[in-house]
């Protein structure tokens, strides 16, 4: 038995066959042993028996199956009893469900215990020393034991009895010096040892002369026996990441040496002289820090083929001794000149580098792939045209000019990349062109060569956004012939409606990106014409339809016309792969909905459309849509509407799916956050999965508010968000990660003072998730990208033993040292986050968070450019996310823009008149931090109540499918009278995904509908509605924020002093068990329960974004029991279909009339005091934040 860790990355590739059976262990003679549910997985060679619950994390069996038995049991049907080899084997017996799955595990079984093992993985199992059933397999030649914790005394000296062991790993064991017993394994032919903690090679070594890979890296080795030279037969040494600060003489003796690997040593100059008298072809320096390269003789170096000196800080490199050299990399350093031979020269990677000028000679005959991107060149290189050879080129992020024509017509070039130059014209004179793909984005085009498809005419791919384009070039000589052309991207040009006919040509078209043009209408028989199409992105233009020809289009999955003037809905829903439709930012008055809906249909944006009503016929016929989005109800005005305030913030945010639609991305917005006076935006990416971004989204908000609680001067609250947060993500947080961008906005009456502004703005982050502010129109960077690029950083991930793989990723998982999830890489990876704080100014214009993949297609100072001049956030966030579909990201994409409206008037009033008194019981003081006078919070003065009657009974339901918690805001379907915006949400609810505030029309939210709908009417004749609470016949639903109560009632304890005795009432823990701040009910007059209009969930899960989450999606993924919500089929919180009686919070006869007396008091002082507010502008109002 072995207690196992949480599987490694790649451990699922061996698992064959797994499920949940009936396990007994023993004989079936025997009464003790019972049958009982176990996981079973047939892993490799062995069978795992382990608990159900904790499968991955707690104690398991394993079964070696190699020469044991797998038996039919006829006792029992479908059952099977599987034993090992040797005189102390082990049987299980496991019954199956059905005899197919029966048949299929013995099937598989029998073939593993029939075969002579010779092959055994048992990496990831935390083994001290060797399991026993092992020894009874004599023909054992390949052994895998890396990452357990094998002992040098213990564990490996029995590995001797394996007299035909040729492979074994014994990698990441913690080793700290060398097992001499593996010395007399003398069939050994390959050996690692790396991620431990060697400090030195026995002499020994050199009698393992069959050796012929021996892998040293990630120790602490300085120096190398001179015994090892006589390993003739080693071919691979692997000493990367060690202390070794020059080449080890000792290698010299090596001399059939083919490859080594030198790494992320201390080397600091790279002899080239002294690699002469080495006999390795392939050669690995990279991040060593070299000052310097010194030339040698030609003649002696003609053994070297592969060089690779990645991330070393070169100035300037000259290898062109090295004549027979087939493959350089020296990306990212900062050369300037580099000179290389060209005789046999096949491959060249220098990008990210300052190289201005590019010496190869001779012209290499045999090059087929350059790479000189990232560079300041200003031309290219004439011998570049002159390689016969070359089949991708790539010159993007240059300073070029001119693309010689000789080049375009070169007729081996496949692939051309020359986006992010300074092209401004092509050669018309082009002859025919054997060019594949090209993109010439982010260049000063005005036009392109009239015979360009038709000289180019395997042109697959042309991407020509970000130019000054006005027209398109003919496809073809006449209307009848058709070109190659499939995938075709002019975002962000200037283009016409003249542009439209010229596309027709191009039949084979299946994606046309025309966004961000000057397109006023789409012929429709144009676009008839275009059958394959399977993706169109008209969005940004002036469009007042789309044609209903696009029926033709039976492939389309994805119509995106976002940001036009269309006001009728298209026929798209009547396509029968339709996937995505993004209708949002238009002026649409209507849907016209198909009977069926398409079976593939995902996503549905109609957003951004003031006019636009949906009844609830049309709302339940979208109800099996995973993402719905709309606008609130256009009827019902936002409290600052209502009240004539401006607004300080508000936001808008867009998500966008990557391959196979998968969402990999989250966003966070809370527009009122703990308090009118701040607000909360994230942006969550978790690369390739979905979980990660999901629970961060869901959780973080409300960790943010738990540490508010502990402390609201304590400087490091984020970074203690972000540090709780990696140990609730759990599992999921072990074998995945995620970036994280979170900005929060504060209230400080201090940096009013040192600032001159009374809003700060804290930013942290990890991962490639990135905040920029504008600030006079200009960007400034809010967070940090933490790489091993960052010397600081590269030490600390050396320091804990990590290996930096080619593609500078950490143990090859991730390319930051600071990312949340990833637990298994800890310490070397992190989630201490990048913290900063800036004191909002009325310069601020905005800010806007992005996820990693945004940042790759768009700089910093290029995202605020082309969305300052936008007035509404939501249209901003959606272009961002289309120029960089258009610029070539096919991965998952969110935005969030948040528009700032700080005036000197919104800290003008910093001390706000005390509020009038509680009528209610007081809370306990010091209960929550957040009072009126700890942070210069303004409470807002509540309205009279709707209604004087006491009620003595109130009873309440809380369930996702009446309290979604929406990015932006929410709204139902019938909106009740609006009130003034409660107090902050209470920090210490579990679960909650944060509560979301409204937000004025035309921000963005995801919007779900129940099939509960209220008729917000009347509860009698006589009696008016109380807000917040929404009448359904006998089902009386509450909107009310529980969060709000408590630091309600702890921010007006100070007051409570005036306000007559309080009265004890008799109340009932909710089923829920929410915090409760006193013992006391609210009535329903309270202005406590003065809320928002807030959205019912119609049916289905919310994420918390307000976006539609699949109906199977994991909600327990976090384990953290006391902090996690209980998962059950309405969500997070499930109420009872009615109210139960012990929900009933019922206030004592004796005391109804004092009750009574209390709130006419309570009315009377807030007259009063309303009548003495409109003799100065209320302060509070400035901080109501609507979307």
């Amino acid at each position: 038995m072995c207690k196992g860790k949480p599987r490694s990355v790649g451990g699922s590739e061996r698992v064959q066959l797994s499920g949940v059976f009936n396990v007994r262990k023993g004989k079936l003679a025997l009464p003790v042993n019972r049958w009982s549910k176990r996981q079973v997985t047939l892993s490799g060679t062995c069978l795992i028996v382990s608990s159900v619950k904790h499968a991955h994390t707690g104690k398991m069996h394993i079964l070696p199956l190699i020469g044991g038995k797998v038996e039919e049991v006829r006792r029992h049907s479908h059952c099977l009893a599987f034993s090992s080899a040797g005189p102390q084997s082990q049987t299980y017996y496991i019954s199956y469900d059905s005899y197919t799955e029966y048949l299929r595990w013995q099937r598989t079984a029998s073939k593993i215990a029939s075969q002579r093992v010779n092959s055994v993985d048992l990496s990831c199992c935390s083994l001290e020393e060797l399991p026993a059933q092992l020894f009874y397999s004599q023909d054992l030649t390949h052994l895998n034991l890396k990452n357990n914790f094998m002992s040098p005394h213990k564990g490996v000296p029995a590995l001797t009895r394996f007299c035909k062991l040729r492979s074994l790993s014994l990698s990441n064991n913690a080793l700290s010096e060398f097992p001499l017993a593996l010395c007399d394994i003398t069939s050994l032919t390959e050996l690692n040892l790396s991620g431990n903690r060697l400090s030195s090679v026995p002499a020994e070594v050199g009698t393992m002369h069959n050796l012929q890979t021996l892998l040293l890296d990630g120790n602490l080795l300085s120096s190398l026996p001179v015994e090892l030279g006589s390993l003739e037969g080693l071919t691979y040494l692997g000493l990367s990441f060690n202390c070794f600060s020059c080449v080890p003489p000792v290698l010299e003796k090596l001399g059939g040496m083919e490859r080594l690997c030198l790494a992320g040593n201390k080397l600091s100059v790279l002899d080239l002289a002294g690699l002469q008298w080495l006999s390795a072809r392939y050669i690995d320096l990279r991040l060593n820090q070299l000052q310097k390269a010194t030339v040698a003789d030609v003649e002696q170096l003609a053994h070297i083929v592969h060089l690779d000196l990645r991330d070393t800080g070169l100035d300037e490199l000259d290898v062109s001794s090295l004549c027979k050299l087939e493959l350089l990399r020296c990306d990212r350093n900062t050369l300037a000149l580099l000179r290389v031979c060209g005789h046999a020269l096949k491959s060249l990677h220098a990008a990210h580098n300052k190289l201005k000028q590019l010496e190869v000679h001779p012209v290499p005959e045999n090059l087929t792939v350059l790479d000189l991107s990232w560079n300041k060149l200003g031309c290219v290189p004439d011998w570049v045209w002159e390689s016969s050879r070359l089949e991708v080129l790539d010159i993007s992020h240059n300073c070029v000019t001119e693309l010689p024509v000789r080049l375009l017509s070169s007729g081996s070039l496949r692939k051309l990349l020359a986006g992010w130059n300074d092209v401004c014209q092509l050669d018309e004179r082009l002859e025919r062109s054997q060019l594949e793909v090209l993109d010439l984005q982010h260049n000063h085009l005005t036009e392109l060569p009239h015979n360009l498809f038709i000289k180019a005419q395997s042109l697959r791919y042309l991407n020509v956004s970000a130019n000054k384009l006005e027209n398109l070039p003919a496809a073809s000589l006449s209307e009848d012939a058709f070109s190659s052309l499939q995938e075709l991207y002019v975002t962000n040009n200037s283009l016409t409606d003249k542009c439209i006919s010229l596309l027709t040509g191009h039949g084979h078209l299946r994606v046309l990106h025309l966004a961000y043009n000057q397109l006023q209408t789409f012929t429709a028989s144009k676009l008839a014409r275009l059958e394959q199409l399977e993706e169109l992105d008209l969005s940004g233009n002036r469009l007042r339809a789309v044609p209903t020809t696009i029926l033709n289009c039976q492939r389309l999955h994805t119509l995106s016309a976002h940001s036009n003037c269309i006001s009728a809905f298209p026929e798209v829903l009547q396509l029968p792969e339709i996937k995505c439709v993004d209708l949002s930012c238009n002026e649409l008055t209507e849907v016209t909905l198909p009977e069926i809906l398409p079976s593939k249909l995902q996503e549905l944006d109609l957003t951004g459309n003031p006019r636009l009503s949906l009844d609830h016929k049309s709302l339940e016929h979208l109800n099996n849509i995973r993402c719905l989005r709309v606008d609130p109800s256009p009827s019902a005005p936002c409290v600052s509407e209502s009240q004539g305030v401006p607004a300080v913030w508000s936001h808008g945010y867009t998500e966008a799916s990557g391959v196979k639609n998968k969402l990999c991305v989250a966003a966070l917005a809370l527009d009122s956050f703990c308090g009118i006076h701040e607000a909360l935006y994230g942006v969550f990416d978790g690369d390739r999965n979905v979980e990660v971004p999901y629970l961060l989204q869901c959780t973080m908000g409300d960790v943010l508010a738990e540490e508010l609680q502990r402390g609201q001067r304590q400087e490091d609250y984020i970074i203690n968000t972000f540090l709780t947060m990696q140990r609730k993500l759990g599992t999921a947080g072990q074998r995945m990660g995620g970036s994280a961008a979170l900005c929060h906005i504060r209230h400080d009456p201090v940096a009013s003072s040192e600032h001159g502004g009374c809003f700060t703005l804290k930013t942290a982050n990890v991962g490639r998730c990135q905040a920029v502010l504008c600030r006079d129109g200009k960007a400034m960077q809010l967070s940090h990208i933490h790489t091993v690029k960052d010397e600081a950083e590269y030490q600390r991930v050396r320091q804990h033993n990590a290996i930096i793989t080619e593609d500078n990723k950490v143990s090859g998982v991730t390319d930051s040292t600071r990312i949340m999830g990833y637990s298994f890489l800890c310490p070397s990876v992190t989630p201490h986050p990048h913290v900063s704080t800036v004191a909002l100014t009325p310069q601020d214009e905005f800010f806007l968070l992005g996820s990693r993949r945004l940042w790759d297609m768009l700089s910093p100072s290029e995202a605020v450019e082309a969305v300052r001049n936008l007035p509404d956030a939501l249209a901003a966030a959606k272009k961002l996310v289309t120029l960089a579909q258009s610029y070539g990201c096919s991965d998952s994409l969110s935005a969030v823009i948040v528009k700032l409206s700080i005036t000197e008037e919104c800290c003008c009033f910093c001390e706000p008149p005390p509020p009038p008194p509680s009528p209610g019981p007081a809370t306990q003081p010091g209960l929550h931090p957040y009072s009126g006078s700890s942070d210069g919070s303004i409470p807002l003065p509540q309205p009279p109540p709707t209604s004087s009657a006491t009620v003595s009974e109130l009873s309440s339901e809380f369930s996702t499918s009446e309290m979604s918690s929406e990015v932006g805001s929410t709204a139902s379907s019938e909106e009740p009278l609006p009130q003034a915006e409660p107090p902050t949400s209470h920090p210490n609810l579990p679960g909650r995904a944060g509560t979301h505030r409204p937000a004025c029309r035309g921000s963005s939210f995801h919007r779900q509908f129940s099939g509960a709908l209220s008729d917000n009417g009347l509860d009698s004749e006589d009696e008016e509605p109380i807000a917040g609470v929404f009448s359904n016949g006998s089902r009386v639903e509450v909107e009310a924020d529980v969060h709000c109560l408590l630091r309600h009632n702890c921010a007006q304890s100070q007051q409570s002093t005036d306000s007559p005795p309080p009265v004890t009432l008799q109340s009932e823990s909710l089923p829920l068990a929410f915090p409760s701040p006193s013992a006391s009910p609210v009535p329903p007059s309270s202005p406590y329960l003065g809320g928002e209009a807030r959205s019912g969930t119609l049916g289905r899960k919310a994420r918390g974004n307000g976006s539609v989450a699949c109906q199977g999606r994991n909600q327990d993924l976090i384990e953290e029991a006391a902090d996690a919500p209980v998962k059950k089929q309405g969500g997070y919180f499930n109420a009872p279909a009615q109210p139960d009686p012990d929900d009933q919070l019922i206030i004592p006869p004796e005391l109804e009339e004092e009750v009574r007396q209390i709130i006419q008091q309570q009315q009377q002082q807030l007259q009063t005091h309303s009548q003495q507010a409109h003799n100065y502008q209320n302060p509070a109002d400035y901080f109501l934040t609507p979307l």
